[in-house]
C-alpha cells in the first residue's frame, strides 16, 4: 500500500475525500495525490495525520497500529460519539461518579444547541 492509498483509506473511513482532507490541512487541493511521486514535508504529513487521528508512522507504513502513540484510554475514547453513548444508555462518568439520566439530558441539550 502506498502513502496516498493508506491516507485515502483512512480519509474514507472518516467520510473525507482527499481534496477535503487537503483543504482541512491547509494544503493545495491535489497535494496529497502527489505524495507518491514527491515525499511530503514532515509538517504537512503531521497535519494530515492529526486530522485523521493516526500517527505519521501509520501513514508511512512503519506500523500497522493507527494510533500507536496513544494510551489505551485515549484509543478507547477517540471514537466515542457522546450522542450515541447517551442514546444507548452507555454509562458515562464524571470524576468517577456515574451521570444519571437527568445529567445526560443536560448534556444532550447543551450539544444540540451547537
Amino acid at each position: 500500500m502506498t502513502l496516498v492509498s493508506r491516507t485515502k483509506e483512512m480519509a474514507q473511513q472518516r467520510g473525507l475525500s482527499l481534496k477535503t482532507l487537503a483543504s482541512k490541512a491547509g494544503l493545495a487541493e491535489n497535494a496529497i495525490y502527489r505524495w507518491d511521486d514527491n515525499n511530503p514535508k514532515s509538517e504537512n504529513l503531521e497535519k494530515v495525520a492529526d486530522i485523521l487521528h493516526v500517527s505519521t508512522d501509520y501513514l508511512l507504513e512503519r506500523t500497522d497500529e493507527p494510533n500507536h502513540y496513544m494510551t489505551e484510554t485515549e484509543k478507547m475514547l477517540s471514537g466515542v460519539d457522546l450522542s450515541e453513548a447517551v442514546d444507548r444508555s452507555v454509562p458515562l462518568t464524571w470524576g468517577g461518579h456515574e451521570l444519571d439520566d437527568n445529567d445526560k439530558e443536560i448534556l444532550r441539550r447543551l450539544f444540540e444547541e451547537k
